[in-house]
């Protein structure tokens, strides 16, 4: 989705950060937060997160980080505006969660991917059908909705929780907010592999109740087969369907935010993009996007780019066919077989989609639905796209963990073949020499670092040098601070979400546990917010942010500058941890520098 494409002068696993649900910590759902509305019963077929006999702990936990936010919050415009929104079509009323915070929650953005749109493009909102149906009445936007069909997360779930009715969005605005406010608004896109993922997992109420002046919209999208069925006859044939329906979904979001979201108070000409882990991959995808130059945001926050292949539709035939099978529409031809899958009921699907992979699919190493080369929005790999300059002239912020990976094990050919399919043994021996055993304490380090920067880290040089070459506002970091329900004492993969979303771990099933943050903790993520709002307002990180937080210095391809995020390391919370910052800037090593180089070198067989 580029603003201007002019040349310039597969396997993630669970996030649940740390593995198993840990004892000693609360598990409790967002919505038992709202205090305008009781929680939805429960609905197993949904994996809702079940409250536990501690849950008052918690509220009574997040009513004090509320305190919090609001003692430094900028002024909203009106704490007592009105939490009923008329889109012009329609009127929503939301929850008033914080006193200068409402949440939307569940408004459409497109027409039900059901029967026939199954594996197809969305199709727009009909906004005359939704006034129609609401009859004049004001909807109740107060309780989450269905997420969208879920994919196995790996760590013993089924998968299949969820509906297909699922493509809305969470709007977080704050109170009386109106339509001539125009506030900068954020558009966040979840992680979770293109395979799972719930908005809910990540509230976004105490956000703008810290910053009351900017929008922010959280997007469900198509995961798995739902999402990314993928097959060279989808491409070559638009009748039988699309390919990366899911990222068409994203599109059509922002369709639907330029559209509307002027009536929630924000600026459909200030949108700022930001995802992590596939969502990062999200961003980074949006950036290279061919989308007959449509102008549907203007900054970008990619956080943890997942780097996982973006192969050819023929690669997914394998994937297709076990697919087809599994749920009992292999016979005939792609078409009939599509019109099988179409007909279908979602239970077998779970189950084909969740069952293709090792050990009982290993026909090919494609093995997860993703998005694919569809020679249409996405044209070629995108790291190729981007040494060609072909990418979105707007300012943005990169970054990843300081301990990333998705891989385990030891053995790192085995590793690399595992996530990068294509990848030949010489690519490997040329990985090998770019991180010579003698620069590393130990061989675990070794592949720690030769993994992650493969898979993830490798994002930010690639994307902060293109986009500081071509005279672009660009800011790297490292986040540094371990997610401390995880026993594995690194910084690892997805630790900034439970900072960042009241300590919020994903599991499985579209659930969540969520437990109680220290005072420190909650200072630290009011820096966090405070970059990234600022940014989102100004298209500059240093604008509004706290007093005691460093400046983020840019970085260029000279300077390599970088900040590190991390609490304050003191023993006595009490003390000063809440008046000091514990972040501080750093330069990428050339050593680092130099790996990622051979990494982008590498971008035929590594497929992104």
């Amino acid at each position: 989705m580029t603003p201007s494409l002019a040349p310039a002068s597969n396997h993630e696993e669970a996030n649940t950060e740390g593995g198993p649900k840990l004892k000693g910590f609360l598990s409790f759902s967002p919505t038992a937060l709202r205090r305008s509305a009781p929680p939805p019963p429960p609905r197993p077929t949904l994996g809702a997160t079940m409250l536990t006999a501690a849950t008052s702990l918690a509220i009574l936990t997040t009513f004090l980080y509320r305190d919090t936010i609001l003692a430094s919050s900028t002024p909203a415009p009106s704490p007592h505006g009105s939490s009923i929104v008329d889109t012009g079509y329609a009127k929503y009323e939301g929850n008033r969660t914080f006193p200068n915070a409402v949440a939307y929650l569940g408004v459409p953005y497109a027409e039900p991917p059901l029967g026939r749109l199954r594996f197809r493009a969305p199709v727009p909102l009909k906004t005359s059908r939704v006034g129609l149906e609401s009859g004049g009445k004001i909807v109740n936007a107060k309780e989450y909705p269905d997420f969208c069909i879920q994919g196995t997360t790996g760590s013993g779930d089924a998968g299949g929780a969820g509906s297909e009715d699922c493509l809305k969005v969470n709007v977080y605005a704050p109170a009386g907010a109106t339509k001539n406010s125009k506030f900068p608004v954020l558009v966040y896109i979840h992680g979770g592999g293109y395979i799972y993922g719930n908005p809910r997992n990540w509230p976004f109420d105490h956000w703008v109740a810290q910053s009351p002046n900017t929008v922010i919209v959280s997007v469900y999208y198509r995961l798995s087969s739902f999402g990314f069925l993928a097959h060279p006859e989808l491409r070559d044939d638009p009748t039988l369907g699309t390919l990366n329906a899911g990222f068409l979904d994203q599109i059509q979001a922002l369709r639907w935010v330029k559209d509307h979201i002027a009536s929630f108070g924000g600026d459909p000409g200030r949108v700022t993009i930001n995802g992590e882990s596939a969502g990062g991959s999200s961003v980074a995808l949006h950036l290279v996007a061919s989308n007959e130059g449509e102008q549907l945001f203007n900054r970008a926050i990619a956080q943890s780019v997942y780097r996982t292949p973006v192969p050819m539709p023929e690669q997914q035939v394998p994937l297709f066919q076990y697919y087809a099978d599994q749920a009992g529409c292999g016979k005939g031809a792609v078409a009939e077989q599509v019109e099988c899958l179409r007909k279908a009921p979602v239970s077998a699907l779970a189950r084909a989609q969740d069952s293709a992979r090792p050990p009982a699919f290993t026909a090919s190493g494609y093995n997860t639905f993703h998005p694919v080369v569809d020679g249409k929005v996405l044209t070629d790999y995108p790291t190729k796209l981007i040494s060609q300059g072909k990418f979105a002239r707007v300012p943005l912020i990169v970054g990843a963990t300081t301990n990333e990976t998705l891989s385990g094990g030891v053995d790192i050919a085995s590793a690399l073949v595992k996530f990068f399919p294509s990848i030949t043994d010489t690519d490997i021996e040329e990985l090998g020499q770019a991180y010579p055993i003698q620069a590393f304490d130990s061989e675990n380090l070794r592949f720690q670092v030769l993994t992650g920067e493969s898979e993830l880290k490798c994002a930010n040089s690639i994307l902060g040098t293109a986009y500081s070459n071509a005279g672009l506002k660009t800011w790297v970091y490292r986040y540094n601070q371990r997610n401390p329900t995880n026993p594995n004492p690194a910084v690892t993969h997805a630790a900034e979400n439970w900072m960042m979303f009241l300590g919020s771990n994903t599991g499985t099933n579209g659930s969540a546990t969520f437990s109680p943050q220290t005072s420190a903790e909650r200072a630290f993520v009011s820096e966090l917010i405070a970059y990234w709002l600022s940014f989102v307002r100004t298209g500059d990180p240093n604008t509004h942010k706290l007093p005691k937080s460093p400046t983020w210095s840019g970085y260029t391809a000279g300077t390599r500058n970088k900040i590190v995020l991390q609490q304050e390391d003191t023993k006595d919370e009490k003390k000063s941890a809440t008046r000091k910052s514990g972040s501080f800037l750093e330069k990428e090593t050339k050593e680092e520098t130099e790996r990622c180089v051979v990494v982008a070198g590498l971008v035929e067989t590594q497929q992104n």
